[in-house]
């Protein structure tokens, strides 16, 4: 099993009231780590030392979302936090044609190298776009990893199976050597719909979780872009569907 962590994008309304308090929250929860998407009104060494008292870890960051234009900034606030691997990812636009996916390499491949250097991994996470298929039938991940072979993945399980379009196991199968984060949410694959807690959807996570490689994911994050219920209520859900189905362990 591998440590839980949360995607506090989630809980961006409540972080806006009180952030101190949700992380609070979440280490009562159980939750071994966060991912911060923001720092609301905390600074990076402020919010470090928070989660590090209340006994959590920072699992991986979303901030600052990496670009060819801060990558100092980047590797600063990755040593703030104490982490070795930072966030990039693009949309739509960027995975239309091969065209397009050739010139984000040559964006993203000089972001890998640089980083590389001061000993932090790139990531990418993914939404729906990635799984697309090209005039050739390809994924268009599978495309873009022929042009920028050493990107590693947050492979978000849900957003793989484009809406039911693929199957989340064998994408998860098939990019689990560079998958070192998971992303974890459920829904009913409609895209005009919410989402919902772990465990209430399609997603047949102890089938899908089959395929990751345990020597190369170092984490799941739960992450809930929205949803139908009160979102604690699901990030907790999600929370106990995971841990008391034996999928992956909080600090309870």
């Amino acid at each position: 099993m591998k440590p839980l962590s949360v995607q506090l994008y989630s809980l961006r309304a409540e972080a806006e009231k009180d952030f101190t308090a949700v992380l609070k929250r979440l280490a009562k929860i159980g939750y071994a780590g966060v991912e911060p998407a923001g720092f609301w009104d905390l600074s990076p060494a402020e919010f470090k030392k928070i989660v590090t008292d209340l006994g959590m870890e920072v699992s991986s960051s979303h901030s600052p979302w990496c670009n060819p234009d801060n990558i100092n900034e980047v590797i600063e606030v990755a040593g703030v936090l104490g982490i070795d691997k930072v966030a990039c990812g693009y949309g739509h636009n960027e995975f239309k044609d091969l065209d397009s996916i050739k010139k984000l390499a040559e964006s993203v491949n000089p972001m890998q190298a640089k980083l590389a250097e001061s000993g932090i991994t790139l990531f990418q996470h993914n939404h729906e776009s990635e799984f697309f298929r090209l005039d050739d039938g390809k994924l268009a991940y599978e495309a873009y990893i022929d042009y920028c072979p050493n990107i590693k993945f947050e492979l978000d399980t849900y957003w793989s199976a484009n809406f039911g379009k693929e199957d989340p196991y064998e994408m998860l199968k098939k990019f689990s050597d560079r998958a070192i984060l998971l992303h974890i949410k459920d829904g009913d694959f409609n895209p005009e719909r919410t989402m919902l807690a772990a465990g209430d959807g399609v997603m047949n996570f102890p089938h899908v979780l089959e395929a990751m490689n345990p020597d190369v994911t170092q984490w799941m994050v739960v992450e809930l872009d929205a949803c139908k219920t009160d979102m604690f209520e699901a990030v907790e859900k999600s929370y106990n569907y995971l841990t008391q189905n034996g999928l992956a362990k909080g600090t309870k």
